[in-house]
């Protein structure tokens, strides 16, 4: 998400960094590169100019004049009025009142609601300790009642039955009455949507509003939708109170301008991104950190926090005993580094979270070691016997032959998953014997470890 418009940004901060003095014409120049960044990533009109005349009243003033660095001054500035119209500061969800707390999520048909539904039941179930019902109020489409019934299932929510013949509002009151009875501490609502806002569609989500009486409403919202998600934004806005935006599919926008122009519509927090099908795959929206990222600087606290939930502990520990030996280091260790990478995202994720100097091509690394490729070499190593991953020594030419047959991949890239194994083996053994100096001495200059060029 955001990298069109991060590339342009990064531009314009990158030439302004170097400046010992700002001029009129400077400025002038940055903003209409700034401007042209922002509408090209399909932000709405009104937002850009908002944006542009923060932007320009501040750099004007005296906060760039009497600055010793007025290039970094700037790009400061700019990185302020990011934060501003993302919201600012982090908003959490406010889950302290009285159970079941009431989350109501609204948006059009296709948005995401009912995957952003499961989504957030297993962050409150897994981050809060609260137990979670899920129901479906969504009468119109049968197949979305039973798809929530399925997902509550895989994250182990509970879940309210409903019927296609039953009326929304008597769904929500059954449901209350049903987490009462149960003990849920959180009752997320998932409301039916339309392909197009409708003066029917706006009165059954107000009715179903009016009935559950939410604590949080939360409007889902396609980040791809472009100008369709502001029209959206504004309906929803004026039919409900909403409190909070969910910008789903986040993975699969490069353009980002759904974000800060459904923040600024709304007047509401993004609560929550939502990336991947699979059910962890929803992410807590920090603006001071998006803008960060934004702008090419990084985002080191969201990926230590994702570590520290995605990575297994044990299996870390245990890789850490057989570096420590210089031995025992095998293909399914390596299978397990490649597939706690696939959850953090894959290696294009964790750039995307990393500082990364203007001299470096971060898409050319994305390349090198891909989500694709990853995705091969735990193929090929599954492929393999047990024994065979446990002595990689043993497998030989009909052996590998026979892997790549059944990974219906070729011989050759078999060869080339041994080879990186074989490269990074010995790159463990220097480190259990002498340490990162002598890891770093027998690597060339500035590379990266073996198999990863």
């Amino acid at each position: 998400m955001f990298e069109n418009l991060t590339g342009r940004l990064s531009d314009a901060a990158r030439n302004l960094s170097g400046k010992g003095r700002l001029t009129e014409a400077n400025i002038k120049d940055t903003l209409r590169q700034v401007r042209l960044a922002l509408l090209e990533a399909d932000v709405a009109l009104p937002v850009v100019k908002t944006f542009i005349d923060g932007i320009r009243e501040r750099a004007l003033g005296e906060e760039v004049a009497r600055s010793l660095t007025p290039g970094q001054a700037l790009v400061k500035i700019i990185h302020g009025e990011l934060v501003a119209i993302l919201g600012g500061d982090h908003a959490p969800l406010n889950l302290k009142a009285q159970p079941p707390v009431v989350i109501l999520l609204a948006g059009l048909q296709g948005a995401g609601k009912t995957t952003s539904a499961a989504k957030l039941a297993k962050r409150i179930m897994e981050k809060e300790k609260k137990r979670v019902m899920l129901v479906s109020v969504d009468v119109h489409r049968p197949a979305a009642i039973l798809q929530l019934k399925t997902l509550a299932g895989e994250v182990n929510a509970l879940h309210c039955d409903s019927d296609p013949g039953e009326a929304p509002v008597a769904i929500v009151e059954r449901a209350l009455d049903e987490a009462r009875r149960s003990h849920a501490d959180v009752l997320i609502v998932d409301t039916a949507g339309r392909l197009h806002i409708d003066s029917g569609m706006m009165e059954e989500v107000a009715a179903v509003h009016a009935a559950a009486g939410p604590q949080e409403t939360l409007f889902v919202v396609d980040s791809m939708a472009g100008q369709d998600a502001v029209n959206a934004a504004t309906a929803f806005g004026e039919a409900l109170p909403l409190t909070g935006v969910v910008l789903t599919k986040a993975d699969g926008d490069a353009k980002g301008g759904v974000a800060l122009s459904v923040r600024e519509v709304t007047g509401q927090p993004i609560r929550f991104l939502g990336v991947g099908e699979k059910v962890d795959g929803l992410e807590a929206f920090h603006p001071e950190r998006m803008a960060s990222r934004i702008l090419g600087m990084g985002d080191v606290l969201s990926l230590v926090e994702e570590i520290e939930d995605k990575v297994s502990k044990e299996k870390t520990e245990k890789l850490a005993k057989k570096l420590k030996k210089g031995r025992g280091f095998d293909l399914s260790d390596l299978r397990d580094q490649f597939e706690q990478m696939m959850n953090m995202g894959g290696l294009g994720a964790m750039l995307d979270k990393l500082p990364i100097p203007g001299n470096v091509n971060a898409a050319a690394l994305k390349d090198g070691v891909g989500e694709h490729q990853m995705r091969r070499q735990i193929a090929i190593i599954n492929s393999m016997t047990p024994s065979e991953r446990r002595f990689p020594k043993t497998i030989n030419g009909s052996r590998k032959k026979r892997i790549a047959q059944g990974c219906g991949l070729q011989v050759q890239d078999v060869n080339r998953l041994l080879k990186q194994f074989t490269q990074m083996e010995k790159m463990m053994k220097k480190m259990s014997r002498g340490g990162m100096k002598k890891m770093m001495r027998g690597m060339p200059r500035g590379g990266l470890p073996p198999g990863f060029g």
